[in-house]
């Protein structure tokens, strides 16, 4: 119940974005900038923070989660490659579904999700597990977008996002032992915890905007969504539970790919000339529909 009510509070934060955005109060220019700010700096802050506390966590565990993480989306690949034949006939639908089934939005809502659930400390560990996914992203991703398959569109640039820098930098820190002073922790928690509420209203006002022919969808769309939030994170779970994976790690990595489609679905259908009207109802169908999935799952982990 207790993961329910917490998704309940998340919940009534993304009513409250959908609402400012009707009332006038936030809207396209502003979401734009709000969402570059919690991805740029408030996300990374939020990364670091889970590492600046009293106690480190554990280092012992950054090499299996690595592990862990790549593992995932090699399984994943099966699913956004080889799954979606059997959803839809369009190649092009085919190459959405599939891009909808392997990434989900970690960075966005997955982290405050995940420190929400398992505490501060866990961000650290999903923010290693999901290191894999930006690699993936930009040249799986991308194919399976522009119905391609080719490596043309791997950049090196992915490595320097604000979020794989400060991923990379916690992982230093806890590997050395590195203790933050107060003067310095404080400030970056306290710029952190802006991620949750700011990414979640961000989400409803999108919401807001959305037609009512984009928020009905159509069949395949909830086809793809109930393998995007139930089948997929399910299949991940008991494999690596039957596996002998760590319960945390195995918790953790279950909750982040449980996660809605990831936006940058819809960033990518803009920028590379693709119809993003699919991807859209996705990504809208998966964010409402997590909301009763993520509690669900969860339960499995007590």
């Amino acid at each position: 119940m207790e993961n329910i009510e917490i998704m309940v509070i998340l919940f009534t934060i993304v009513v409250l974005g959908y609402a400012l955005c009707k009332l006038g109060y936030m809207g396209d220019k502003f979401d734009q900038k709000l969402s570059s700010i919690v991805i740029d700096v408030t996300c990374p802050a939020l990364i670091l923070s889970s590492v600046m506390g009293a106690e480190l966590p554990d280092r012992s565990l950054i090499l299996p989660l690595l592990g862990i993480g790549f593992l995932t989306y090699i399984l994943l690949l099966v699913f956004g490659f080889w799954v979606p034949r059997f959803v839809a006939k369009s190649r092009d639908e085919q190459g959405m579904i599939g891009f909808a089934l392997m990434f989900a939005n970690v960075g966005f809502i997955g982290y405050p999700i995940v420190s929400a659930i398992f505490g501060p400390k866990a961000v650290f560990y999903a923010a290693l597990l999901n290191i894999p996914n930006t690699f993936f992203i930009f040249t799986a991703g991308v194919m399976l977008v522009k119905g391609e398959h080719n490596m043309k569109s791997l950049s090196a640039k992915v490595l320097f996002s604000p979020a794989m820098i400060a991923a990379f930098v916690a992982a230093l820190m806890v590997a050395f032992g590195v203790r933050t002073p107060d003067i310095i922790a404080r400030p970056v928690t306290m710029v952190g915890n802006i991620t949750i509420p700011a990414a979640l209203m961000v989400i409803g006002s999108s919401m807001a905007r959305l037609p009512l022919k984009e928020i009905i969808g159509s069949p395949k769309v909830y086809v793809a969504s109930l393998l995007r939030l139930v089948v997929v994170p399910l299949s991940v779970y008991f494999l690596f539970r039957f596996c002998g994976v760590s319960d945390v790690i195995n918790n953790i990595n279950t909750v982040i790919i449980a996660m809605p489609v990831a936006s940058y679905g819809t960033m990518f259908c803009l920028k590379y000339g693709r119809n993003p009207s699919l991807m859209t109802e996705m990504t809208f169908v998966t964010t409402l529909g997590s909301i009763l999935t993520i509690p669900l799952i969860t339960l499995l982990f007590k």
